[in-house]
């Protein structure tokens, strides 16, 4: 069996109460000579801390449990890694846990994983809930905020850029730059989102007197396989002078297949993604983007869920999105 506080307590000659005190670090209630007989014997016994059992009695986890949808993409990294390094600004820990895509079963599963442990906080990372889930998350009674995913449901805490608008913005530049034939690929037009964004490309197409074909607009789920197949439905002959990819993935989707069919890129046909990661600034030519501020959206999201004001937060919170310059000045569209 493992050796407990008190075995500990009885091998160094003092009260459990100094054995916790001691592994605790609070100097003032010992001395030296007295920690460092706990130290001994806690090595001594192999002696580990049941951090559950205490986080049980003072009903403060220091745990932050991180859903991400499992979407071939590589948005999240920056997400995570803005959650991750404020996480430690607050001295908390960070449980990651993949909630499928789009699949009700395994989001309820995922919830459930973490709503049976101590945690402090759940943070939802591009999970478009079903909404057979919505009760099970809320009857848990654990504060929660979704990041980079706009919600229907208002009632509930996200964080995410203005999806509308990154749809309205990036065609309006295209529309800039003399196009007047875009297509926009690799969309989700069954989410919230990806219909925001289709919106957003459609007034911006109405507000310049240009007609689009629904055959410019194709589903998607941000892969770059769905970036492929896109490019496959366009055609080597395509009216289409650019394209406008749901993420950056599916954007080199459409680069190396319009690569295939011989079509220069972006003389003949022009590439804007949304996301803008590192992956624009690797591939060769490098792509233009609407950049998300994925690194804010974590690390905000992480000081919100901690916040003594979280309680009285339930309204959209939004992190605009920008064009990255560094990407515009290497393409000329």
């Amino acid at each position: 069996m493992a050796a407990t506080i008190k075995d500990v307590a009885r091998a160094a000659g003092v009260s459990p109460a100094t054995v916790s005190r001691v592994l605790s670090n609070q100097k003032a209630f010992y001395s030296e000579k007295t920690a460092q007989k706990v130290r001994s014997a806690v090595k001594q016994l192999g002696y580990r801390r049941n951090t559950s059992a205490v986080e049980l009695v003072t009903q403060r986890s220091k745990v932050i449990a991180v859903l991400v949808s499992s979407t071939q993409t590589n948005f999240s990294d920056q997400i995570l890694k803005g959650i991750q390094e404020q996480a430690r600004v607050h001295n908390l820990s960070v449980m990651i846990i993949f909630a499928g895509e789009g699949d009700a079963e395994v989001q309820a599963k995922a919830i459930r994983t973490v709503i049976e442990r101590s945690v402090m906080g759940i943070l939802l990372v591009a999970i478009d809930l079903d909404p057979s889930n919505d009760e099970l998350l809320e009857n848990a009674n654990i504060p929660f905020i979704f990041i980079s995913m706009t919600l229907k449901n208002s009632a509930f805490p996200f964080i995410s850029s203005n999806d509308f608008d990154i749809g309205y913005q990036a065609t309006k530049y295209l529309i800039g730059k003399g196009h007047q034939k875009i297509g926009l690929a690799a969309t989700d037009l069954d989410s919230f989102v990806g219909h925001l964004r289709y919106e957003g490309y459609r007034d911006a197409m109405r507000d310049n007197h240009l007609s689009f074909d629904e055959d410019w607009i194709c589903g998607g789920h941000f892969t770059y396989e769905d970036g492929v197949n896109a490019m496959e439905h366009y055609g080597p002959q395509t009216e289409l002078t650019a394209v406008i990819s749901s993420s950056d993935l599916a954007g080199i989707g459409i680069l190396n297949q319009a690569t295939n069919y011989g079509m220069k890129v972006p003389d003949r046909l022009a590439i804007l993604t949304i996301d803008g990661t590192q992956l624009c600034d690797i591939v060769r030519p490098k792509l233009s983007s609407v950049t998300q501020s994925f690194f804010e959206m974590g690390a905000n999201g992480m000081d919100m869920l901690v916040s003594d004001s979280f309680k009285e937060f339930y309204s959209m919170y939004t992190v605009d999105c920008k064009f990255n310059p560094n990407f515009l000045t290497n393409w000329s569209a």
